[in-house]
């Protein structure tokens, strides 16, 4: 170790982490922020109340963002999962916490602080060049950096690689225009202005990658470091914090499991509150295949009101404790869920919805280890037929194995706290 790194390990930082979105979205921060602090420094993790529990279980002191309603509002609002109308419901969430992430960073941070913030807390970036703090941008889909490489398949399953290479800075430009522009420049500019910063245009070209550090919480092999990335990109690979840390598996669920053959599990997402017709027909799916299944949701209320025994439901589960005693995993193709079965090595099915589910599920399928079905598409018949394909196919087995092997050759979680020590804070003062 060079003096230089001998140095910054033993020099405590103060990190304000900020993150927006559901359980999926909050969980990485939670397993960065646990770490930080074993190493010894000082960090506030800001999200929304709904998750303060969470965050102060975990030893991290909580800031709050937002209110359990505003929560609560945004998972009732069925558009937020719509392929269309979800994207801007996202983007109209962003302008509406531009302001109180801005004011969290100024009233949390110092100029000795390093910010790091999700994706979402575009407010954080505002406040930091207005105060010159360092800072960092984390990211957890690939989806979220831009490239005219390997090009994303986009909400609603439109495959951009299709675009021809000579069309593709004209098809960003023209997504810069006509969508995120439009939806981000009018709030974003009017805070900037107020605080006496310059406007900005091309948001999502450059402007939201934190230029010291801007941090893809995947593994190059789930999808390469592209050519074309901003400079400062780096990539840690997957966090993997699934609450296991307060959370164990309940006794009765050990004992079910290890009853009979590994059953199938199914889950729409943690924040899916419109989930009846999935678990009817994953329900149905078990019944065609003659296997058991496990029902994952905190809303009892999707569930059908006679599961017949072979199928059990379970509020909230750690995805590392469950997932190796699965046949299967049936999801909706968010990046946590995608990861954690990865992780185990079992075959997917993902159902994707909205957002970045589309492009994780088109990426698990080039591994060989998913295949995808269409919301519309979702019937017990068709979930079964294409879970059968899974389960009796040699190539996705091999496949599961393979990127399951993977998972042995790195720490992502150190890797994501040695970038983020590294950052240097921009005005170093004395206190």
């Amino acid at each position: 170790m060079v003096a230089a790194d001998i140095a910054r390990s033993n020099r405590h930082m103060d990190f304000l982490l900020i993150s927006i979105g559901s359980h999926g979205d909050v969980h990485p921060f939670v397993g960065i922020g646990r770490a930080l602090v074993a190493r010894g420094h000082t960090v506030r993790l800001a999200a929304n109340e709904a998750f303060a529990e969470l965050i102060g279980r975990a030893g991290l002191s909580f800031v709050q963002l937002g209110d359990r309603a505003i929560f609560e509002q945004m998972q009732t609002n069925r558009d937020v999962w719509h392929p269309r109308r979800g994207p801007k419901v996202i983007m109209q969430n962003i302008g509406q916490n531009l302001r109180p992430v801005y004011d969290i960073v100024i009233n949390h941070a110092t100029q000795q602080s390093i910010v790091v913030g999700s994706s979402l807390a575009m407010g954080a970036r505002v406040a930091c060049e207005k105060m010159n703090i360092a800072n960092a941008t984390i990211h957890l889909a690939p989806i979220c950096i831009r490239t005219r490489e390997t090009m994303p398949v986009l909400p609603g399953g439109f495959n951009s690689n299709l675009v021809p290479r000579f069309m593709r800075e004209k098809f960003w430009e023209g997504a810069d225009k006509w969508v995120f522009d439009p939806a981000l420049c009018p709030t974003l500019n009017a805070l900037r202005v107020e605080v006496g910063l310059p406007p900005v245009t091309r948001i999502q070209e450059q402007w939201w990658h934190a230029p010291q550090l801007t941090l893809g919480l995947w593994p190059d092999w789930f999808f390469a470091r592209q050519a074309d990335y901003p400079t400062q990109v780096r990539l840690a690979g997957f966090p993997l914090y699934d609450e296991s840390d307060h959370v164990s598996l309940d006794q009765q669920l050990v004992d079910w499991l290890r009853e009979g053959d590994k059953p199938i599990a199914f889950t729409p997402g943690s924040a899916m509150v419109f989930g009846e017709r999935f678990f009817t027909n994953a329900v149905d799916a078990c019944r065609r295949l003659n296997r058991r299944g496990i029902l994952l949701t905190r809303h009892v209320a999707h569930l059908p009101k006679l599961l017949p025994s072979s199928v059990r439901h379970v509020p909230f589960a750690p995805f590392g404790s469950l997932l190796p005693h699965c046949a299967a995993l049936v999801h909706h193709g968010g990046i946590g869920t995608t990861s954690q079965a990865l992780r185990a090595g079992v075959r997917q099915l993902i159902m994707p919805m909205s957002h970045d589910q589309y492009d994780n599920a088109a990426i698990c399928k080039r591994l060989g280890v998913a295949d995808s079905i269409s919301v519309r598409g979702f019937s017990g018949r068709r979930v079964a037929r294409k879970i059968s394909a899974l389960l009796s196919s040699r190539a996705s087995e091999s496949a599961c194995t393979n990127v399951a092997s993977r998972f042995k050759e790195s720490n992502p979680i150190d890797t994501a706290c040695d970038l983020i020590e590294a950052i240097e804070p921009l005005c170093v003062t004395t206190r």
